[in-house]
């Protein structure tokens, strides 16, 4: 079974980042293919806009998907059902 982590992917252009939520298999690189898009993180906006598919990361977790710790401090920060 492959090892599953949340983490983020970068898109945008130079200084205009803007990041995707994803779940991807641990040895994939950063911007590499990955198993599904679970949101998305834009930190130039004041409030931090964050969409989530909460379905989704709630399924990816209890399957042992581990969030990197940029993403399980935003899952702390803004998601409702909060991480483990």
């Amino acid at each position: 079974m492959e090892m599953v982590t949340l983490r983020l992917s970068r898109f945008g252009t130079k200084q205009k980042p803007f990041y995707r939520v994803v779940a991807i298999d641990r040895d994939t690189p950063r911007d590499g293919k990955c198993l599904e898009n679970l949101g998305t993180f834009d930190p130039r906006v004041r409030e931090h806009a964050v969409v989530w598919k909460e379905e989704r990361i709630r399924h990816w977790l209890s399957r042992g998907a581990q969030p990197s710790p940029t993403v399980k401090n935003l899952l702390k920060k803004y998601y409702k059902g909060g991480v483990s």
